[in-house]
């Protein structure tokens, strides 16, 4: 049986009051995983204390204004009865607030992302159709203001990418980005075409959560770290020196390759953010039971057929095929405004939860 709201509320308040303590407490600064903890605790709380405090608030508000109502008459008596109706509109309004609240919380809310584009099914076309997404989330970047690194990029002939993998930093980049990742399938004419006929090419989006060094614990041993001459397109080396790094986890077989920077230092520094993020989000899945469902469910095979979302030139559309959402602004989309897609993913979200169809573990 679901626990009572009060009897909810009144156990997460007690929560937020303790953590609140234990953060002013001097001995947990020494402590530097509790610190983080607590304050991501306190944080994920702070807004559901609040309208758990108007809604006491407003439920008291509502006891006033109808005694008043019962003790009153003529025109004092209609204007409490006018704060009553008042008062029980603003208990209804914080009572459904506080439920869309209450969700079950993403343990990934708040944490940087490592997004990774590949060009998939369609040649040269899909490794063009890469970079196009990549300036996309670039400007989406920007217009949220979160800063983005390259870790890694693996450029074609012809200004496409097989692969980059970037991290993306902001609060909220996570609750953004998460539905981003799978298969995404292009409809247009080619560069390389020359009879103008229309090519469907896809390319695939990974989206993880990077991981802390506390989140992930690796041992040293279970490392092999190999060091090779970095290589552009072709395979032509660029490198006098063996900067490039390839660490392979060996008990879960991830391979992270990395020879963008000079330095062997630097490329195993990135290789190790990727590491740890990719064995954070494994984690996460097998702890959810569908590892390979989970992986499967992003990327898919990248066949033109498995797509998450389809982005047509011709017509200027894009749809997302998850929640059959058509716009006519492919243009607007790929200069970074995916206000629209996003809010609508994240709506479709918060409904499936609500609906109890998500899955999740409650606060």
């Amino acid at each position: 049986m679901p626990e009572p709201l009060d009897a909810r509320m009144a156990r997460l308040e007690a929560e937020y009051e303790a953590a609140h303590s234990e953060l002013a407490d001097p001995a947990t600064s020494s402590d530097l995983t509790r610190l983080r903890d607590l304050s991501r605790r306190v944080k994920d709380l702070e807004e559901v204390v609040r309208v758990w405090r108007d809604l006491e608030r407003s439920r008291e508000d509502v006891a006033t204004a109808r005694e008043m109502s019962e003790e009153s008459i003529g025109d004092e008596r209609d204007l409490a009865q006018g704060e009553l109706e008042e008062s029980q509109s603003a208990v209804v309004e914080l009572e459904e607030r506080l439920r869309v609240l209450l969700l079950p919380t993403d343990p990934n809310d708040g944490r940087n992302v490592i997004v990774e584009i590949r060009g998939a099914e369609g040649g040269e076309e899909a490794n063009l159709f890469a970079r196009d997404l990549f300036t996309m989330y670039q400007r989406f970047a920007d217009n949220h203001h979160w800063k983005l690194d390259v870790l890694s990029e693996s450029a074609t002939g012809r200004d496409g990418l097989n692969e980059v993998v970037f991290l993306v930093k902001g609060r909220d980049a996570w609750r953004y980005l998460e539905h981003e990742a799978g298969p995404h399938r292009v409809q247009r004419v080619p560069v390389t075409e020359s009879k103008g006929r229309v090519h469907t090419s896809a390319a695939t989006v990974t989206v993880l959560p990077e991981a802390d060094e506390v989140d992930v614990v690796i041992e040293p041993g279970d490392l092999r770290i190999d060091v090779y001459r970095s290589t552009g397109p072709g395979g032509q080396s660029v490198n006098t020196t063996d900067s490039a790094v390839r660490i392979t986890h060996l008990p879960s077989g991830i391979v992270v390759a990395m020879q963008d920077e000079k330095s062997q230092i630097q490329n195993r520094a990135k290789a190790m953010v990727v590491l740890r993020a990719r064995l954070l989000k494994a984690e996460q899945d097998r702890q959810a039971a569908a590892m390979s469902l989970q992986r499967r469910g992003q990327v898919g095979a990248g066949a033109r057929t498995d797509k998450i979302r389809t982005y047509n030139f011709k017509e200027n559309r894009v749809t997302d095929h998850r929640i059959n959402l058509t716009l006519y602004k492919l243009d607007q989309v790929l200069a970074g405004d995916l206000t629209e897609l996003t809010d609508a993913l994240m709506a479709d979200k918060r409904t499936r939860q609500l609906a109890g169809e998500d899955d999740g573990t409650p606060s």
